[in-house]
């Protein structure tokens, strides 16, 4: 499988540096010819695998490396810092990002004879697992779509519930279940979260979004941290942060300006702020940046960010 994959990757990423949208409905290509420097990425929910290479990526205080074979996966919508570690012009870092669908999920459960059992202990929304066997077969099929164009729209339903009936019924179930239960704590975090995102740049109570996820504040502070492995605070902070950092790459602000536009009431707590995060001060961040162009894509980054 992977071999094959590989090839196909290859092929349709040789004049890409950058993630490259597909055909594929939420399916995104990464080629990269040499290690990177570590990005801060916010992931929706998603199949994050690699062909080949390596890659790393911090997920509060723990580190999951995962390599040609292995996938991410990732059932919440959470910032992590990642990095392609391994990478050569002869040996490329080559994978794919694949969202997943919950309401496919949801239809896939409801199919399954014996569903996984789910525990009421909260879960991380990050872990990483092998990709073989009938998963493996199921996404390079998927992948294969890409050189048959015109029969995308009548196989990739079908080939979409495969690949997640193989998620739901494989060695980690239990925890790709939690995303697709209406009563689970990780889709009422979701439902938090959710709000938070829409509202970053404005002062959120943390009573209001225990509301929406209908617990209370205490209990909904826990599930929330061992989700997302920050606190909403904490969590918003990135959020305002990644904004800020798009909003001047892209030319659309000034430091100023984008500190006022994702909440910020003062420039220079936001530039203290700015510089514990991404390790520079915002003009000298976005200058570096701007020298590099593409280099504060990094891999996921574009296929995945949320805000």
């Amino acid at each position: 499988m992977l071999e094959n994959l590989v090839k196909i990757l290859a092929r349709h990423t040789a004049a890409c540096d950058r993630p490259l949208a597909t055909a594929v409905p939420g399916l995104t290509l990464m080629r990269a010819d040499k290690p990177k420097r570590p990005n801060h990425i916010l992931f929706r929910p998603a199949l994050c695998l690699v062909a080949q290479g390596g890659k790393w990526a911090t997920f509060g205080d723990r580190r999951i490396d995962y390599r040609a074979g292995q996938a991410l996966i990732v059932t919440a919508e959470v910032p992590m810092l990642g990095r392609v570690a391994e990478a050569s012009v002869r040996e490329p870092y080559l994978g794919l990002v694949l969202e997943l669908d919950q309401a496919v999920m949801r239809e896939v459960l409801s199919a399954l004879e014996n569903p996984p059992a789910v525990d009421e202990s909260t879960k991380p929304g990050v872990f990483s697992i092998e990709v073989d066997g009938p998963l493996a077969d199921a996404t390079l099929r998927l992948v294969r779509l890409l050189d048959t164009p015109q029969a995308i729209r009548a196989l990739y339903p079908a080939i979409m519930r495969e690949i997640t009936y193989w998620l739901l019924s494989g060695p980690h179930g239990a925890e790709v279940i939690r995303m697709a239960l209406a009563q689970s704590h990780e889709r009422r975090i979701a439902a938090a979260i959710r709000t938070l995102r829409q509202h970053f740049a404005k002062q959120v109570r943390i009573e209001d979004l225990a509301k929406v996820a209908g617990m209370s504040p205490s209990v909904f502070h826990r599930h929330f941290k061992a989700v997302t492995a920050l606190s909403p605070l904490q969590y918003q902070k990135r959020l305002r942060l990644l904004e800020a950092r798009r909003l001047m790459v892209d030319g659309d602000a000034n430091v100023e300006t984008a500190a006022f536009e994702v909440g910020y009431e003062s420039a220079s707590q936001f530039s203290r702020e700015y510089s514990r995060m991404f390790g520079a001060p915002p003009r000298r961040d976005v200058e570096t940046l701007a020298r590099r162009p593409g280099a504060w894509e990094n891999d996921e980054e574009r296929a995945t960010l949320a805000v």
